[in-house]
């Protein structure tokens, strides 16, 4: 079964309506239906919700959180194995600690991480990215 992890970009360009969302919106689809399984760090869910927030103030944050809620996304709490993963990667590589702990869970889970973050190209030897 494909595994597929998804970073705040993929969220908030689903929840807006990007062009890139309606990959995302595949994705959802296929695990709605089965076909995948998808997982996100709890820290990008906050990152997520923070973004909304203070761009569309609670009524938008509450909207997205409640949408994703919808999908049987595996919201991953960070323990000792993830945490020093993204730890390594944030040391290393030019990325925000968000997004180390989105390409830990990736490495970590054998999944295709979803974004359009470009911070990740530097990773694109370590993780299958599935760029949207």
């Amino acid at each position: 079964m494909k595994r597929y992890v998804l970073d705040s970009y993929a969220l908030l360009a689903y929840c807006e309506g990007e062009e890139g969302g309606k990959a995302v919106a595949g994705i959802l689809k296929k695990s709605l239906d089965n076909d995948a399984e998808t997982f996100l760090t709890v820290v990008n869910w906050g990152e997520m919700y923070y973004i909304a927030l203070r761009e569309g103030g609670e009524e938008k944050a509450e909207l997205y959180r409640l949408t994703l809620e919808k999908y049987p996304i595996d919201i991953i709490d960070p323990d000792k194995e993830l945490t020093l993963q993204a730890a390594r990667y944030k040391a290393f590589h030019k990325m925000s600690y968000a997004n180390a702990f989105a390409a830990a869970l990736a490495k970590l889970r054998k999944a295709e991480l979803v974004t359009g973050d470009k911070e990740f190209k530097a990773l694109e030897k370590e993780i299958r990215i599935f760029w949207i």
